[in-house]
C-alpha cells in the first residue's frame, strides 16, 4: 500500500470554494477529478476521504484571535475576511478545517510508512498568514502542516517548492528567517502580479539568509523559462538535504488562466513532480506531499493535476 500513490476526493473538499461566480469556486475538486477518472488514473491510486481538523490543529500556525474570526465570519457567512479578496461563506470555518484536516492526515500517513506520495487537489493555500486570509486563502494548510512535521514528527529540514503562478508569499515570509525550511519558488514578477513579492533578492533574512530561492519570470514565460528556471531550483534544493517535501503545484500558471500571463502547459507540472519524487527518494525515503494550489481555468486544473498524480504514480 505504501507504492500507491494516495489522493483525497470527496464532497467536503468541494465545500470549499466562493460563491457568486468567484474564481475559486467549488467546482475545480469535480474539473480535476472527473478528468482523473476519464483517464483512469482512480484505479491506480488509493483515493483517501477528506478528514476535518479541530480548533487546536489551527492553531498550530493562526493566531487564536484569527481562527476566533474566520468561526464568527462563518455563521453568516457576510464580510471579507482580508481586505477584498477572500469573502466569508456560510462554512468557510468548516471548509477551511477540512482542507487542513485532510492535510495533516496525508502527513500522519506519510509519516507512518502507509504512503510515500500524496496529492491533495484543493490545497495548498499559501497566501494566508498567522494573523489573516489573503488572496482566496483563508488558512495556511501548508504552515500548519510545517509545524505539526516539526511538533509532532522532529522532521526538522523541509522543503517547500511552489510553482504557483502567484508567490507563495504567506509561507515565505513566515519562514523567512527560518534556516530549516528551504524554500524554492518560481513565480511569475510581483511587478506585475499579486501579491507584488518574491523579488530575486529575498533569499531570506538573518541565519536564514541563502537558505530561500525566488525565481520570478516575465508574464508569457513558456515551457523553455521554466525549464531553465527549474535546474537552478532543484540545484538550489538538493544542497540541504531535505527530510520532508512539500509541492505546491498551482496551475494558473498554465497558458489560458485568466488571472496569469503566464504560458506554461502542463508537461511543466508533470515534470516538476517527476523530478521532486526523484528528490524525495533520494533525501527522504521518498516522503513527498503535493498541493494543488491555484488555478481558475478548468481545463488547465485538470490537465495541470493530472500530469502531477501521474508522475507520481508512474515514479513507484
Amino acid at each position: 500500500m505504501a507504492e500507491m500513490v494516495g489522493v483525497y476526493v470527496g464532497s467536503d473538499l468541494t465545500r470549499y470554494g466562493f460563491p457568486n461566480g468567484h474564481p475559486f469556486g467549488s467546482d475545480r475538486h469535480d474539473a480535476f477529478w472527473n478528468y482523473a477518472v476519464d483517464l483512469g488514473l482512480d484505479r491506480q491510486v488509493q483515493t483517501l476521504v477528506p478528514q476535518i481538523c479541530n480548533e487546536k490543529d489551527l492553531t498550530l500556525f493562526h493566531d487564536e484571535s484569527y481562527v476566533k474570526t474566520l468561526k464568527r465570519k462563518s455563521v453568516d457567512g457576510s464580510g471579507y475576511l482580508d481586505y477584498g479578496d477572500t469573502p466569508a461563506f456560510k462554512g468557510v470555518y468548516e471548509a477551511s478545517s477540512y482542507i487542513v484536516g485532510s492535510g495533516l492526515d496525508a502527513v500522519h500517513r506519510i509519516m507512518r510508512g502507509e504512503h510515500r506520495r500524496i496529492f491533495i487537489p484543493i490545497a495548498g493555500l499559501h497566501h494566508a498568514n498567522r494573523q489573516s486570509a489573503a488572496g482566496f486563502c483563508t488558512v495556511s494548510d501548508l504552515g500548519i502542516l510545517i509545524q505539526a512535521l516539526r511538533e509532532q514528527y522532529q522532521v526538522q529540514r523541509i522543503a517547500y517548492v511552489d510553482i504557483d503562478a502567484h508567490h507563495g508569499d504567506g509561507v515565505f515570509y513566515s519562514y523567512q528567517s527560518d534556516p530549516d525550511i528551504v524554500i524554492g519558488d518560481i513565480h511569475e514578477d510581483g511587478r506585475f502580479l499579486y501579491p507584488g513579492t518574491g523579488f530575486a533578492y529575498e533569499t531570506g533574512t538573518g541565519n536564514a539568509t541563502g537558505t530561500k530561492i525566488n525565481l520570478p519570470v516575465m508574464p508569457g514565460s513558456d515551457d523553455e523559462v521554466f525549464f531553465s528556471s527549474w535546474g537552478r531550483l532543484e540545484e538550489f534544493i538538493r544542497q540541504f538535504d531535505p527530510e520532508f517535501i512539500l509541492f505546491q503545484a498551482g496551475a494558473d500558471s498554465i497558458i489560458g488562466d485568466p488571472l496569469t500571463h503566464m504560458e506554461f502547459t502542463p508537461k511543466a507540472h508533470g515534470y516538476a513532480a517527476k523530478r521532486l519524487c526523484l528528490l524525495a527518494d533520494e533525501f527522504c525515503e521518498g516522503k513527498l506531499l503535493a498541493t494543488g494550489g491555484g488555478g481558475y481555468n478548468r481545463t488547465n486544473i485538470a490537465h495541470g493535476w493530472c500530469e502531477v498524480v501521474k508522475a507520481m504514480i508512474q515514479a513507484g
